[in-house]
């Protein structure tokens, strides 16, 4: 085929064939096709659009464009959770051990964070010892034996979204449902899992800021998911301000530690109880999602959802000491500074965004995916959406190992907090559920 056809057919608005589409990315992977025309036929989509049809090949392909994991050696229903990422997201660290802790088997591999939404990688490498690259034979003897392993995603799992992603992030090309869709489900599809619970993140500390949008973000993925005969449920989840109260690696493992614990902020508590939940139903163990949810409730009330994550941390390596003592294995950073309250009123808004910005200006983010980070580094809030603040008290902490780093995020993160002497309303923190349309 001739690359300058097939981008011709896109750029006028035609639809894709399924060989046009497959020849494509196998040509875009195998490095036969440039850049600038892969780039090209990106806007191409993005401009015209890709339909229901078009969207569900162009993830197949992108799936089959590298390795995919076969799971059918571990025994009973695997059932893998993905987050479209917000600030202070680390559920994956206190919802899977509660539903492994109930039966569910969960082989889970996570990115790096890129920008200010930290990746579930980074968090688990601030645990002294733990190893993320497990080889596949290990990574499976994980999950037969404890019920769970997270590790970091090959290269080679859809090696075709790696090209794309990596074109789309410097061409402005990156929000768009069709494409977001294929890039998050050719990873979810290729590894191999049983079924597959999305949190959809909604608000302004995510990437869809539209709760219309977010639903078709989330029927487009359950919608390809169930084409390729598994089992796909899709929660859309608040995130207007920074969910709990830890921004940043070391302090967010500390966090998910606490929730396990029963101590943990009510609202990543509740969420992890309610994801937890819907993946034990999904696993077939409970017939109904409440009562997945009552079941992840108990695993946290009796400890067993800790008890799973200290099993996860010690099979991969890592100090399991750290559920117990987590600062004192994990270190604190050197340097910490309070931002104290202006003025008398009720925490009327947090803008996540900028929490975000001010943890990676802290260290705790990166700009570029080979920038060293400061795991120690972040925002702890003292203070939520809600709360009543007096004039003096402290809005948040910020943490950093460089006094320089400290001084900017504490200036930054200043304009993250709007007090007003009204009392806000409380908002829901799961906004809908969405199924296929084919379950």
């Amino acid at each position: 085929m001739d690359i300058c056809e097939v981008i011709k057919v896109k750029r006028d608005g035609g639809k894709l064939s399924e060989e046009e589409i497959k020849w494509f990315v196998a040509a875009s992977t195998a490095h036969e096709i440039a850049d600038y025309q892969i780039s090209a036929m990106l806007m191409a989509m993005y401009i015209n659009g890709l339909d229901d049809e078009e969207t569900a090949q162009l993830t197949k392909a992108m799936r089959d464009s590298g390795e995919k994991p076969d799971l059918s050696s571990i025994p009973g229903v695997k059932v893998d959770k993905h987050s479209t990422g917000g600030v202070g997201d680390k559920t994956t660290l206190s919802a899977c051990p509660l539903a492994a802790a109930c039966g569910v088997k969960v082989a889970k591999m996570s990115g790096r964070g890129l920008g200010f939404t930290g990746g579930t990688v980074d968090k688990l490498s601030a645990i002294p010892g733990y190893v993320t690259a497990l080889s596949e034979e290990d990574f499976f003897s994980c999950v037969k034996e404890r019920g769970i392993s997270v590790v970091s995603q090959t290269k080679d799992i859809a090696a075709a979204d790696k090209i794309f992603y990596a074109l789309r992030d410097v061409t402005a090309t990156v929000d768009n449902i069709p494409l977001i869709s294929a890039s998050i489900m050719s990873k979810k599809l290729a590894l191999g899992s049983d079924a597959i619970l999305l949190d959809v993140k909604c608000g302004e500390a995510a990437f869809m800021n539209d709760i219309e949008e977010a639903r078709k973000l989330a029927k487009t993925m359950t919608n390809i998911g169930a084409a390729a005969g598994k089992r796909v449920t899709a929660m859309i989840t608040a995130m207007d301000q920074p969910l709990g109260k830890a921004v940043g690696n070391a302090l967010e493992v500390r966090e998910a530690i606490d929730v396990l614990k029963g101590n943990g902020p009510e609202d990543i508590t509740e969420l992890s109880v309610a994801l937890a939940g819907m993946m034990i139903y999904l696993a077939g163990i409970a017939d109904a999602p409440e009562k997945g949810k009552a079941m992840a409730k108990a695993a946290l009330e009796d400890g067993s959802g800790l008890m799973k994550l200290r099993e996860m941390i010690e099979g991969q390596g890592g100090d399991p000491a750290v559920t117990d003592d987590p600062d004192g294995v994990m270190g604190t950073a050197s340097f910490k500074k309070e931002l104290v309250s202006e003025n008398e009123g009720y925490v009327n808004y947090i803008r996540g965004t900028i929490v975000g910005m001010a943890s990676m200006t802290a260290g705790a983010g990166r700009k570029m995916l080979d920038d060293e980070i400061d795991l120690l580094a972040g925002i702890t809030l003292n203070k939520k959406v809600g709360d009543h603040v007096e004039v003096g008290e402290t809005l948040c902490t910020v943490w950093s190992g460089d006094e320089r780093k400290l001084s900017e995020a504490l200036e930054t993160v200043r304009e993250a907090f709007v007090i007003d002497s009204t009392e806000p309303e409380n908002n829901p923190l799961i906004l809908d559920i969405v199924t296929s349309d084919m379950q």
